[in-house]
């Protein structure tokens, strides 16, 4: 199949591949942009899951990524399977000629995210990674607000993801928890609160870690503390656990600076708790109307996501998370791991 691009003169079409729980924000999403955008088709290795999916949308559903490559002629595959499966399946519907959207995290292994931007630019497809939370109103004022200079010079940056799953939640899918398919609480959970602390104060210098596995039945960690050091001579930090009682109960980014503080809380970085600058500024009136509440961690970004990737397609705008962005956060939670594993700080980039 040729690659379509820039694709001008219909609706963009999308296949999911893989109907579980965050496949509701790829559907929803693309309905939002009906007219610009349409799902023409979803698939699943379970039955059971893809006739839910077919029952949901109304469009065509396939057993398997082969069957939907030779069956649909979907622009954009839209990967939203287990973390391990990305790579593999990126380079299939990039090899096909269609482009690749897919969940975080891109890979769970740094050479399979390095062979997926290489494949894809080789084949002439795009390759979106999601990063919504960028997208959220609080952290575009926060992003905002780095980059006309606010802060001054940034000392501190403190990440806490405190979040509950229970062993039921990994009982559910096998896959999960596991080092080839999942990762842990750094590469599943966190890995958007990662991206966040590259993308607003990095890039990252070196990295040290701690991880755990406290209270789960699972490979990989529960729970972990990284420090950085930044290449802007700050320091940060990430904790992360998937313990904590009952609920989720944090996730948040605080912001320490020659000139200013800010802290976003919440659940999911939605709430601006802390706003504080030494000189007024006019995104200080967006504050109160920027904070959201949000039933669940995902927050309202996929929308928001989606619009960026019609555009460009559409060659209207450039792709603001692509490939190469999507290897930023890999590559800091990858070098945590071989930090807590060998007990050593590891340096960026990463050296083969």
């Amino acid at each position: 199949m040729a690659v379509n691009f820039p694709i001008t003169d219909r609706p963009v079409s999308f296949a999911i591949v893989g109907c579980g729980r965050i496949s509701a924000n790829h559907i929803e999403a693309l309905r939002q942009h009906a007219g610009r955008a349409e799902l023409v088709a979803v698939c699943d290795n379970s039955p059971v899951a893809l006739a839910a999916a077919v029952a949901k949308t109304g469009v065509e559903g396939f057993a398997s990524l082969d069957a939907l490559l030779a069956g649909s002629d979907a622009d954009v595959v839209v990967l939203a399977t287990p973390s391990g499966l990305h790579s593999r399946q990126a380079i299939r519907a990039a090899q096909a000629g269609r482009h690749v959207l897919t969940e975080k995290p891109m890979a769970t292994k740094w050479d399979e995210g390095m062979e997926m931007v290489r494949v894809c630019r080789e084949a002439g497809v795009k390759l979106f990674v999601v990063k919504q939370n960028r997208l959220n109103p609080t952290m575009q004022l926060l992003k905002r607000a780095i980059e006309v200079g606010r802060f001054g010079q940034i000392y501190m940056t403190t990440v806490n993801v405190f979040w509950t799953r229970p062993q039921s939640y990994y009982d559910d899918a096998p896959w999960r928890g596991r080092w080839d398919m999942d990762g842990g609480a750094y590469l599943n959970q966190a890995s958007h609160y990662v991206d966040m602390v590259d993308w607003l104060v990095g890039p990252v210098d070196n990295v040290h870690a701690y991880t755990a596995t406290l209270a789960r039945d699972i490979e990989a960690e529960d729970s972990g503390v990284l420090s950085m050091r930044l290449r802007r001579n700050g320091l940060a930090s990430i904790n992360v656990t998937m313990l904590t009682h009952g609920r989720n109960y944090e996730g948040s980014i605080t912001i320490l600076g020659e000139r200013g503080t800010v802290r976003i809380g919440g659940v999911a970085v939605n709430q601006i708790q802390t706003w504080q600058f030494d000189r007024p500024h006019p995104d200080d009136d967006r504050v109160a109307d920027a904070s959201y509440a949000t039933p669940s961690v995902y927050g309202f970004g996929h929308p928001v996501y989606y619009a960026n990737v019609i555009d460009t397609l559409r060659g209207e705008a450039q792709a603001q998370v692509d490939g190469y962005e999507g290897l930023r956060s890999l590559e800091v939670i990858i070098a945590g791991y071989r930090s807590a594993r060998d007990g050593v700080r590891v340096g960026l980039p990463l050296v083969f």
